[in-house]
């Protein structure tokens, strides 16, 4: 039997991926923060699309511009020091970037949602958070604050918070991280949303607590037909949750490519070094054991204008071309795009 706060959310059917469609398209985005007098360019020309009902993966390392991209299809960038600098945002076709404030707040928890990093620094610290969910029922589908508070209790539940209806009159400080979350997870998806934004949303949990939050997001994708921007620095996480992922590096996108085929055949250096620092239970062999790998060095300034490979500097294949010509994203396999002028190489050495 399905919940009533379930047929009341879901206002469409899932879609299935085999459709191809792009609901969201991300083309050519650049974004540039002012410090002092000059401009910091922290998102590069990045494009990607996400189809209906797909879960597509956005990685990279802190700093290199995946939570950036995602505030500037939200339109939340902190102004006037932020600003979006070239590009476009197309939702079913439309550009986001050319409407209207008041209209952008109608896309906004209605269209397109967002989960962020950090719970206790998104929620309200002195309004309960049955309000904060209920809110979004005022707003968008203007309920009277009685129905939209059993509405709030309805989505409590549906996101399996255990006493729904005492959480509903608690304070975020009154919750566990996990509690936290999944008031996230419920305040996001109130309106039955077709694209969420998934920004690091296990972070600082435990690893069982992880799981349950990543399950629950899997199974409300299911049931809703939402469409996923899974945003982390977590390959697991990635491997485990999405079909397709783009990597990015020091604001440019490196890598795209099925998650499939990238964790096989990895084409870019920075993916297959991420790849290479996951821990492996079977690495194990008798009593040696495999030392982890690492991606030397750190992610470039934004200051940092050098014309060359962002990269080369921590690559064992750069050489001259590296450091002084960016790689275009081509097509090395069917499906699979990588900025790397030595892409051969590194397969034929294994990695």
């Amino acid at each position: 039997m399905v919940p009533r706060a379930l047929s009341m959310l879901a206002a469409t059917p899932a879609c299935t991926t085999d459709s191809m469609t792009a609901l969201l398209e991300i083309s050519d985005l650049s974004v540039e923060f002012r410090a002092g007098d000059r401009f910091l360019r922290a998102v590069h020309g990045v494009s990607y699309a996400l189809e209906e009902g797909e879960t597509l993966g956005v990685v990279g390392e802190s700093g290199c511009g995946k939570t950036v991209t995602a505030l500037s299809i939200m339109r939340l960038l902190p102004e006037p020091a932020g600003h979006i600098s070239g590009g476009a945002v197309r939702f079913q076709g439309r550009d986001l970037l050319d409407l209207s404030e008041a209209q952008m707040q109608q896309v906004r928890g209605r269209e397109i949602s967002m989960i962020f990093q950090e719970p206790m620094a998104s929620l309200n610290p002195v309004v309960t958070v049955g309000r904060q969910i209920s809110e979004a029922f005022i707003r968008h589908e203007g309920m009277s604050r009685r129905d939209a508070w059993e509405r709030t209790v309805d989505v409590l539940r549906l996101v399996r918070m255990p006493e729904p209806e005492r959480r509903a009159n608690e304070y975020p400080h009154q919750l566990s991280g996990g509690m936290n979350q999944r008031v996230m997870i419920g305040m996001a998806l109130a309106c039955g949303p077709k694209v969420l934004l998934a920004d690091e949303p296990t972070t600082a949990l435990d690893v069982t607590i992880q799981a349950q939050i990543l399950d629950l997001m899997v199974e409300l994708k299911e049931k809703l037909g939402t469409a996923i921007v899974l945003i982390t620095h977590d390959m697991g996480i990635i491997a485990e949750n999405a079909r397709r992922v783009v990597v990015m590096y020091a604001g440019r996108k490196v890598e795209e490519a099925a998650v499939d085929e990238l964790f096989s055949t990895p084409c870019h250096p920075y993916t297959s070094g991420l790849l290479g620092s996951i821990p492996r239970l079977d690495s194990a062999a008798g009593d040696t054991r495999e030392r982890l790998r690492e991606v030397a060095g750190i992610v470039p300034s934004p200051l940092d204008v050098s014309p060359g490979c962002a990269f080369a500097p921590r690559c064992s294949f750069a050489d001259d071309e590296c450091r002084h010509a960016r790689p275009e994203l081509e097509q090395k396999r069917p499906g699979h795009y990588a900025a790397c002028w030595h892409t051969d190489r590194m397969l034929r050495a294994g990695g």
